[in-house]
């Protein structure tokens, strides 16, 4: 597409201390093949090198643009503030996360395909996560009813969306709700965000690999992965969406598993001693999402893992010991 006939797109990036990748990710911006974009980087009150790293391509390309919070906000608030950012101009919206980087030509096959299917509201792709690749549509496929990849996904089928970098938005679609993201949903609230969006929307996705994530220890996910985070955040997603693609009994009984895992993983963390932190980010968290902790329940979880630890005595030393 020629410069005078692409949609504007806004990219944003929300960043906090993100001083060892931003310069990566900004380069991966400035290098798209695609050139009919804005780009606002959200400080969020960094302490480090961030600001000057991107002041420095500000004065650069007047197509970036920053964003100075005033005073530091909690993630999820900040990430519906880098949101209410984008341009009213634009026609699409493109989230990278600063330690995160696009190829070449993701925007262009994005929009493109965006282009292609007004019916549209979300675009994916192949993407690598570390040294592994990740996604997928079966091919030639390009376009998917909202309502199908909604309960594939949802019974345990390929996760399609990825991250927030993973996907292209339809802008009008963000501007549309005061708070994109459901900020009691720490985990899974940009899934949370896209299932809300495939009820009435179709599905896109470009069989390219378009987007690289980084593994690190640093990341919010690292933590999240561990904390039974992920399944209250689907547990949120399949009492507020899951009838919308689910069957009654499949509903149910997907809930009911859910909530399973989750006590099993909680229990887990009664055997492994598990630090004050996972605890109260586990009471936190459900206390915000109203769902208390059910005592009877992580009651049976334990003595289910205890009955366990009974029959496997070597696998339950050996955890030990490697915990120790």
């Amino acid at each position: 597409m020629e410069k005078a006939s692409e949609p504007f797109v806004s990219v944003v990036t929300p960043v906090y201390n993100g001083e060892t990748f931003l310069a990566e990710c900004i380069e991966s911006i400035l290098g798209q093949t695609y050139k009919n974009w804005e780009y606002v980087i959200v400080n969020n009150y960094s302490t480090d090198r961030t600001p000057a790293i991107a002041q420095r391509y500000a004065e650069k390309d007047a197509r970036i643009r920053i964003h100075h919070n005033s005073t530091f906000l909690p993630l999820m608030q900040n990430l519906n503030n880098a949101m209410r950012q984008i341009s009213p101009e634009s026609k699409y919206c493109k989230v990278v996360h600063a330690d995160d980087f696009l190829l070449p030509d993701c925007i262009t096959q994005m929009v493109r395909l965006a282009e292609a299917h007004p019916s549209v509201g979300v675009v994916g792709s192949y993407r690598i996560n570390g040294d592994q690749m990740a996604g997928g549509v079966r091919h030639p496929i390009a376009v998917i009813s909202g309502r199908e990849i909604g309960r594939s996904t949802l019974l345990g089928g390929p996760d399609v969306f990825g991250p927030p970098t993973a996907i292209l938005l339809r802008s009008e679609l963000v501007r549309s709700r005061p708070s994109f993201y459901n900020e009691i949903n720490y985990s899974t609230a940009d899934k949370e965000a896209v299932y809300d969006i495939l009820r009435t929307h179709d599905f896109g996705f470009v069989h390219q690999v378009l987007t690289c994530f980084r593994v690190h220890k640093e990341q919010a996910s690292t933590f999240l992965a561990t904390s039974g985070a992920y399944q209250l955040g689907k547990i949120i997603i399949l009492e507020k969406y899951g009838q919308s693609y689910l069957g009654r009994d499949e509903h149910e009984r997907l809930l009911n598993e859910t909530w399973q895992s989750y006590y099993q993983l909680l229990a887990n963390g009664v055997f492994e001693l598990r630090e004050k932190k996972f605890w109260s980010f586990t009471m936190n968290m459900r206390k915000a999402a109203g769902h208390p902790l059910s005592i009877p329940k992580l009651i049976v979880a334990i003595l289910s893992k205890l009955f366990d630890a009974l029959l496997n005595p070597k696998n339950s030393l050996e955890r030990i010991l490697r915990r120790l």
